[in-house]
């Protein structure tokens, strides 16, 4: 019992690093098409919401997503891909209002975290220019979102060339910072993203983004001794 304690006592002194995803943990989004149309304030046309549909478009989103298309090329074949039912202008339309708002009470955290002396602070997020630039004031009058432009090593898929769930990203990140994946405390709220973490040797807590993110993550931080 004691032994054990102790082990726990040393993995949670070893954390430096507090890694963010955006979007689930930082940062509300829409996650179906329907909502994007809803937030864009347009209609769902024909079969754009279906699953299969949906198939249809991720392929562009995770080529877009590691840099392979440019924001013109991606509505544009967006847009192709839906028959046209939306136009690349409409597809515009939905990808801005995809990003919602930030959940209440994680600028806080971060900037605790930012406070501590031996914590230093990450994002990695699987996300593109377009959204990526939201974290500054946004020259089409857009809604910004700071939160994430505060925490200090920030790392994107469309600058990477690799996206989450893929084990490169989390080695590429380590390597970039400096630390051990023993160091690093992730967290995500897609399983599959968690899962990696973890098999890379990161120390991961998935985030359930219906909720209250914010108390999660406190909380998590407490178990881990760093609040």
């Amino acid at each position: 019992m004691i032994a054990a304690a102790m082990v726990y006592c040393w993995a949670m002194g070893q954390i430096k690093m507090v890694c963010f995803d955006w979007g689930g943990v930082i940062l509300r989004i829409c996650r179906s098409w329907t909502e994007g149309c809803a937030a864009a304030g347009l209609p769902v046309r024909g079969p754009s919401a279906t699953p299969e549909w949906a198939a249809k478009r991720r392929p562009l989103s995770r080529e877009f997503e590691v840099g392979k298309l440019s924001e013109a090329e991606y509505f544009q074949r967006m847009a192709e891909s839906m028959e046209r039912l939306y136009t690349a202008e409409e597809v515009e339309r939905v990808h801005a209002a995809w990003l919602v708002r930030e959940y209440d009470g994680v600028d806080s955290i971060v900037d605790r975290l930012n406070a501590l002396a031996h914590i230093e602070t990450g994002l990695l997020s699987n996300t593109n220019p377009h959204h990526w630039a939201r974290q500054s004031p946004h020259p089409s009058g857009l809604s910004h979102f700071p939160t994430a432009g505060r925490l200090r090593h920030k790392f994107a898929s469309h600058l990477m060339g690799h996206a989450k769930p893929d084990a490169r990203i989390y080695e590429a990140f380590a390597l970039a910072v400096g630390r051990t994946p023993a160091e690093i405390l992730f967290f995500d709220d897609l399983p599959d993203n968690i899962a990696t973490a973890k098999s890379c040797g990161w120390i991961a807590e998935q985030i359930d983004h219906t909720g209250d993110t914010a108390s999660q993550i406190e909380a998590h931080l407490r178990a881990h001794g760093i609040f």
